[in-house]
């Protein structure tokens, strides 16, 4: 006895999908792998806080009229006193800008005076080279050291120059007593020009650190 079997169907049942979406696609509150989630927008900034007369330290009457003027003089006590509260931070403000000034000049005479020291005592070696080479050369050893010594001499007055040392002019320039030592006179009544110089005077930064030792002549 043979029973007959009917087919079963290829086709399989679906659930239908109350979100009206694809068993495919993802779902919206879904993550994929390897994804971040970003939060959008900043974040919302916190209500203020709310104050109180008891907060304040003030004792407010009933009466609206007279809240309104509690309010209004301690506004007013409070500007009163933060105003002097800034008379006196620009006041230490003022004070510490002054102090910072005169630092700066106090460190800068230091260093001047410093400086003043160590030239003052490198006159003498700068007189030796005025000294040598003012000697005239006899013979190809003596002039090969005057082109040595010139040379030595011209970066050691090179160097003392980024310093702020300087020679002051004499030779031809007109008699200055701020400038110029005179040890000798020649001449009439006439003004009186530098005629020769002994000892050459030096300026550092503009001030007078040894005046030049001069000879003088009447000009006219």
């Amino acid at each position: 006895m043979t029973t007959s079997s009917k087919p079963k169907s290829s086709t399989t049942k679906t659930t239908p999908d109350p979100d009206g979406l694809r068993g495919d696609q993802p779902h919206p509150g879904s993550r994929r792998r390897g994804s971040r989630r970003r939060w959008g927008g900043p974040r919302p900034a916190p209500p203020p806080p709310v104050l109180s007369a008891d907060a304040l330290g003030l004792e407010l009457p009933e009466d609206a009229d007279e809240a309104v003027q509690v309010l209004l003089g301690a506004v007013h006590d409070a500007r009163t006193e933060a105003g002097t509260y800034l008379d006196d931070l620009r006041r230490v403000a003022a004070d510490f800008d002054n102090f910072r000034k005169r630092a700066i000049r106090d460190q800068q005479t230091i260093v001047d005076r410093a400086a003043e020291r160590v030239l003052s005592a490198m006159l003498p070696v700068l007189d030796s080279f005025d000294a040598a080479l003012a000697i005239e050369p006899s013979t190809e050893t003596e002039h090969q050291l005057l082109r040595g010594m010139r040379s030595t001499h011209g970066q050691l007055m090179d160097v003392l120059g980024r310093e702020g040392l300087e020679a002051i002019p004499a030779v031809g320039e007109a008699f200055d007593p701020e400038v110029h030592e005179a040890v000798m006179t020649s001449g009439g009544d006439g003004p009186l020009v530098v005629a020769n110089e002994l000892r050459r005077g030096y300026r550092l930064r503009g001030r007078v650190l040894r005046a030049a030792l001069v000879a003088l002549e009447d000009a006219s």
